[in-house]
């Protein structure tokens, strides 16, 4: 199996750089590929912007998803970007590593995400969900947060986890086709003792080492819509 960590975390003595660190040698000891995307010390540029491109479908009115498709073709998208997607083509599983912010990911990696993943490869019309280009590849999402698990939930003071996942797990990576396995979270993890960082990671490893045996998230076929995307009769 062939594995690209995309590691979003400033401290390379973090918590999640130890997640990262953790995935790399339990991959590698079983004999799998592993390349790692660390963004922070790539000095990743996250801002989607018209220098990404070299060769202009058209100079005077910028729609980012039309030149993503235009340059991408052309062979003419920016270099950076270019490596980015060649990695995730080579990889059979996408980890996006990283901690929550304001509910969300970090802008770098929410700017890996709006230049990496481009239109007309990675989806693009009905070329969505089950069908779409990135189709037989899985993806796994790896955080860690401040809060404890028990506010996290129906009667958590910030609600159920997934709703704050779905614009990553369903909008960006089960959008692109990707089969999204269930996410691994560490909670409360700067304020936890050394000992119950190690049970974490601990679980993390058991985590991985289940990943053939996880169940996939459920999200959307196109078999259940319509050429307009109406949903059909039962």
């Amino acid at each position: 199996m062939k594995v690209l960590i995309v590691h979003a975390h400033h401290e390379p003595r973090s918590f999640n750089a130890a997640l990262k660190d953790c995935a790399v040698e339990r991959f590698s000891a079983a004999g799998h590929e592993v390349q790692v995307s660390d963004l922070y010390a790539m000095n990743w540029n996250p801002v989607a912007s018209a220098a990404d491109f070299g060769a202009r479908a058209n100079p005077d009115y910028l729609v980012y998803a039309l030149e993503q498709r235009h340059n991408h073709e052309a062979g003419t998208i920016a270099p950076d970007i270019a490596a980015e997607i060649a990695k995730v083509q080579w990889c059979d599983l996408l980890i996006f590593n990283f901690p929550l912010y304001w509910f969300s990911e970090p802008a770098i990696l929410k700017g890996w995400i709006d230049r990496v993943m481009i239109s007309g490869l990675f989806y693009g019309g009905k070329r969505i969900y089950d069908r779409g280009g990135m189709r037989g590849k899985r993806a796994l999402v790896t955080l860690t947060l401040g809060g404890r698990e028990y506010m996290f939930g129906a009667t958590g003071i910030h609600g159920e986890i997934a709703p704050l996942l779905r614009p990553l797990l369903q909008g960006s990576l089960a959008y692109c086709g990707f089969t999204v396995l269930p996410p691994f979270i560490g909670y409360h993890v700067p304020y936890v003792s050394a000992e119950a960082r190690a049970q974490i990671l601990a679980d993390y490893r058991r985590h991985l080492d289940d990943l053939e045996r996880l169940e996939p998230l459920r999200f959307p076929s196109l078999d259940d819509f319509d050429d307009r995307l109406m949903p059909r009769p039962r």
